[in-house]
């Protein structure tokens, strides 16, 4: 079982300097190799690497790690639009929008989240602290913080790549875990029906209600405040809906985890 972990880090203000240098340097390298990607129609990460990967080296000043996960990005990106363009989430082919989508290269915004593997990132967990590669060179001892449970689960089970993200303001490392599944029991006693909806978010068949009067209550307040601060359009007006900008949707998936993880147990128990 695969989970993902993420957990702050304290940089220094010259340490974030450093990082969002590199998230800068990373994102335009890979915004170029997108574009010649389009153009050359070189998708794949073998036949992108042979157009970009010297050019990216010199020009932008990444070590060897950090321009092939730039090149492998770029790839990634193309194979999720490809999959999106397919499934009909830009509409129909011939109409405006699914030319938009398909007719100019991908871009990466500045402050886009960076893969690191283990080259360029170590984690030190007694220290609570990590070694990671940026262009101003290598920063040792930037201090990183989390829920107890969590930074246990990260020194147990952390594998593979990490990716460095900037968020609100703030920096953030999320790693994948993986946990081995406990055994399951073969012949369970009996089975737990669950049914999804509105008004009520989850009932079981043991009878129990999980009501969505506090969601459905708070979604409204939420609303109401939106379209007055859109109405005021002032400067503070928007550094408040920025403040705001999705609370509701992690309310909400914060409820439903919380719902679930009660269900869970309770079918565990009986």
């Amino acid at each position: 079982m695969k989970l993902v972990v993420r957990v702050k880090l304290l940089p220094t203000p010259v340490q974030a300097a450093a990082l969002e240098a590199t998230l800068h340097a990373c994102n335009e390298a890979a915004t170029w190799a997108a574009q010649v990607a389009f153009e050359e129609n070189a998708l794949r990460p073998l036949a992108l690497r042979k157009h970009t990967y010297a050019e990216i080296r010199v020009r932008w000043g990444l070590g060897a790690q950090a321009a092939q996960h730039a090149i492998k990005k770029t790839c990634d990106a193309y194979t999720t639009l490809k999959a999106n363009l397919r499934a009909g989430r830009y509409g129909r082919p011939g109409t405006k929008r699914h030319a938009r989508a398909s007719g100019k290269p991908v871009v990466f915004r500045p402050r886009a989240a960076q893969p690191y593997d283990d080259r360029m990132l170590s984690w030190q967990h007694e220290q609570q602290t990590v070694s990671i590669w940026t262009t101003a060179g290598r920063l040792k001892g930037v201090a990183f913080t989390g829920q107890a449970g969590q930074l246990e689960v990260l020194a147990g089970h952390r594998r593979g790549e990490s990716d460095l993200v900037f968020q609100g303001g703030k920096w953030f490392l999320i790693a994948t875990c993986e946990i081995a599944e406990a055994a399951l029991n073969s012949h369970p006693a009996g089975f737990l029906g669950v049914d999804l909806g509105i008004v009520n978010i989850a009932a079981t068949s043991d009878g129990e209600r999980h009501c969505g009067r506090q969601i459905n209550r708070k979604r409204e307040s939420d609303r109401k405040l939106r379209s007055k601060l859109q109405k005021k359009n002032t400067k503070s007006g928007r550094r408040r809906a920025k403040k705001y900008a999705g609370r509701e949707a992690r309310r909400n998936k914060d409820i439903n985890h919380k719902i679930s993880k009660r269900i869970v147990a309770e079918a565990e128990r009986t």
